[in-house]
C-alpha cells in the first residue's frame, strides 16, 4: 500500500524541506513553491525522482513510488498555499451533500427501522474463533553486533573466510583479498580495523563513490560543526559534518536517526552504548566508543566558569 503524502514528507522530505536547509524550499514559503509550481507538477515530480541540485534521487529513499513521490510534492504544495492539493482538500471540505427528496425519506424510514429491529435481536448461532497460537520466528545474529571492532589483536581484520561475515561455503569467498593486505599501505589508526579513514580521504587513497551510476556526480559537502556541551569534566563533544557528508548522503542519518532541530535528540552514552543514535554506526561500521577523544574535542573554556 503506497504511503500518503504526509507519511512521505515526514520520513524523509522534512529533514531539509522543514528547514530549507541546502537551498531546499521550505514548507510553507508560498513564493518559492510557487515559482516551481509554475513549470509543472510532472516537472516537479522527475527532478524529485532524479535528484536535482543537492537533493538525491527520490530523497535519498530509492524504494519510493513515482506515486507516493507525486502525493509528498502535493502534500507540500497544499502546505504552502499553492498547487491542486490545496483546492482538492478544500473542494472536499466545502462539499454540502444533496438533498434528498421528501418522497425518498419517507420510504428510507421503515426500511431503516427494520434494520435496526433486525440488528437488535440476538444472534441464535454463537461462533467462537479457535485461538491460533503465533509463528515462532527465531531471528539470526546480526553481522554489525555493537562493538564487533572491540576484539583483541589476534581476531582483527581476519580473512573472508573466518571473519564471520562472508559464507565460508561460497566458493568465490576465497578469492577475496585478505583485509590485512587490502589495508597495508592506508593510515593507520589505533582502534578498530586499524584504519584511519579520514586521513585515508583526504590524502586520496580511498575514493567514494556519490552515485552508483554516475562517477562524476560529487557529494554535497556541509562544512558546519555542531558542539554539544556535556557536563562534568569531560570535553565538550564537536560533531563535524564535513568528515560525515564526505562519505554520506544527509538522509542517511536525518530525520531517522537524528531529528534536524536543535534541542531535538536527546543523545546520551547509554544510549550510544546501546547502539542507538551515534551508536547506529560507531563500534559496528565506524571507529568504537573507546576513541573518547575522537569525539570529545573541545576542552572546556575554564577562564568563564571562574
Amino acid at each position: 500500500m503506497a504511503a500518503t503524502g504526509a507519511e512521505v514528507y515526514g520520513s524523509g522530505c522534512i529533514a531539509c524541506h522543514a528547514t530549507g536547509v541546502l537551498g531546499a524550499p521550505k514548507v510553507g514559503d508560498t513564493a518559492a513553491w510557487t515559482a516551481r509550481k509554475g513549470k509543472g507538477l510532472a516537472v516537479l515530480v522527475e527532478n524529485a525522482s532524479k535528484g536535482i541540485n543537492a537533493m538525491p534521487p527520490k530523497g535519498g529513499n530509492p524504494a519510493l513510488s513515482e506515486t507516493e513521490m507525486h502525493a509528498a510534492i502535493e502534500f507540500m504544495l497544499a502546505q504552502s498555499g499553492v498547487g491542486e492539493g490545496q483546492s482538492a482538500t478544500q473542494a472536499a471540505t466545502d462539499k454540502k451533500p444533496e438533498p434528498v427528496p421528501a418522497e425518498a425519506a419517507k420510504t428510507a424510514a421503515p426500511q431503516t427501522n427494520a434494520s435496526a429491529a433486525s440488528a437488535a435481536r440476538p444472534a441464535n448461532v454463537q461462533v467462537v474463533a479457535a485461538a491460533v497460537p503465533a509463528p515462532t520466528v527465531k531471528r539470526a545474529k546480526p553481522v554489525n553486533s555493537f562493538n564487533r571492532l572491540l576484539k583483541p589483536p589476534s581476531q582483527r581484520n581476519l580473512p573472508p573466510l573466518k571473519d564471520g561475515i562472508h559464507d565460508p561455503g561460497n566458493d568465490g569467498t576465497g578469492t577475496l583479498q585478505h583485509p590485512k593486505e587490502a589495508f597495508d599501505s592506508l593510515p593507520k589508526a589505533n582502534s578498530g580495523n586499524r584504519v584511519d579513514w579520514v586521513a585515508a580521504l583526504d590524502k586520496g587513497d580511498v575514493q567514494p563513490r556519490f552515485d552508483l551510476e554516475d562517477e562524476n556526480r560529487k557529494p554535497v559537502v556541509l562544512d558546519l560543526n555542531i558542539v554539544r556541551e556535556v557536563k562534568g569534566s569531560m570535553p565538550d563533544v564537536v560533531y563535524p559534518h564535513k568528515q560525515h557528508t564526505e562519505w554520506l548522503d544527509c538522509s542517511n542519518c536525518h530525520p531517522a536517526i537524528f531529528v534536524p532541530k536543535k534541542g531535538a535528540n536527546n543523545i546520551s552514552m547509554a544510549s550510544i552504548l546501546l547502539g542507538e543514535k551515534c551508536g547506529v554506526c560507531h563500534g559496528k561500521v565506524a571507529f568504537p566508543v573507546s576513541e573518547c577523544r575522537k569525539c570529545h574535542s573541545k576542552n572546556k573554556d575554564r577562564t568563564a566558569s571562574k
